[in-house]
């Protein structure tokens, strides 16, 4: 997982990068002729500030990371950060390259508390370096350069609480509602998933309940307590849908992957099925046990293990 997500970042970081230095670099230039001066290197960023695309604040800093002239922002000066020690901020303790260009990590911006990246521009003149011009992004201003990142569809698992897993021997599932019902449970499931527009489910059956989404209404979450999934008219409040064709999972693995959920619930006493989730557009499987590990698996995957595997 962690792969594919900092694949993702890294490549919108460095297209984020590429629009950022041509500009930073020829403002670094024109504030050595105005350095170290607070008031001439106010006016040089002001005036070079709309120049630096989606920017927030703007700032020159000497090599020991003190602020030496004031935040500039989009309608000019910010007062209150002269002389602001910015030596233990995180994109201070990164290494800035040889090229004098540093995107830094994102961070939790100290003033509004929400996540944000700095760039730095070395500033030099005759050969040495004076110090850094720094430019502040929200995150929320930066444009997106690249897809949206895909969730990966391969096999994962998630350690739980510890203190879970190391009393996991003493322990016993006790008889849920759902569990003294669960083949009708599971039956009025299949109907909703197969037959009536709902495409993510999360079991929980330590509860008795299951929490479902429809392709009717995705972005709200419905709640079926033991009541409803011991009811098979719960099915005539979800309209009949026909069954999405971009789904992942097939209609016909759905009873085949209720069906093993209900053994993976009631094999073993110990070792046992707490919460288990499918969503039929992405192709997983998520099982979390009584040792409080969790599972993401594709459903392929999941029904090509027998019973026993898990045990």
């Amino acid at each position: 997982m962690g792969a594919l997500w900092k694949d993702s970042i890294y490549l919108q970081r460095e297209q984020l990068a590429r629009m950022l230095h041509e500009p930073l670099a020829r403002l670094a230039g024109r504030c050595t002729e105005a350095w170290p001066d607070r008031q001439r290197l106010n006016a040089v960023l002001a005036q070079g500030f709309g120049d630096i695309p989606h920017c927030t604040f703007l700032y020159c800093m000497g090599t020991d990371g003190v602020q030496i002239c004031d935040n500039i922002a989009n309608d000019g000066i910010v007062p209150g950060y002269f002389g602001r020690d910015r030596s233990q901020r995180p994109y201070m303790k990164e290494a800035v390259p040889a090229w004098g260009f540093l995107l830094s990590d994102a961070y939790i911006s100290q003033t509004s508390r929400r996540p944000s990246l700095t760039a730095l521009q070395v500033v030099r003149s005759d050969a040495q370096t004076r110090g850094y011009l720094g430019a502040d992004f929200d995150l929320r201003n930066l444009p997106v350069t690249s897809e949206l990142y895909e969730e990966p569809g391969y096999w994962r698992q998630v350690k739980g609480d510890p203190s879970i897993r190391s009393n996991v021997f003493q322990q016993c599932r006790v008889e849920s509602p759902m569990d003294g019902n669960l083949e009708q449970a599971l039956s009025i499931l299949e109907e909703l998933l197969a037959d009536r527009g709902v495409f993510q489910c999360q079991i929980h059956f330590s509860s008795s309940q299951a929490t479902i989404w429809t392709v009717d209404d995705p972005f709200r979450y419905r709640i079926l307590d033991h009541e409803a999934l011991s009811d098979p008219d719960i099915c005539l409040v979800y309209p009949r849908r026909p069954y999405p064709g971009h789904a992942a999972i097939p209609q016909r693995d759905i009873k085949r992957i209720l069906s093993t959920l209900r053994a993976l619930r009631l094999t073993d006493p110990t070792i046992y099925l707490r919460l288990a989730s499918i969503n039929l557009f992405n192709g997983m499987v998520s099982l979390t046990f009584s040792c409080d590990g969790s599972h993401y698996m594709p459903h392929e995957e999941f029904l090509l293990k027998d019973v026993a595997f898990w045990f």
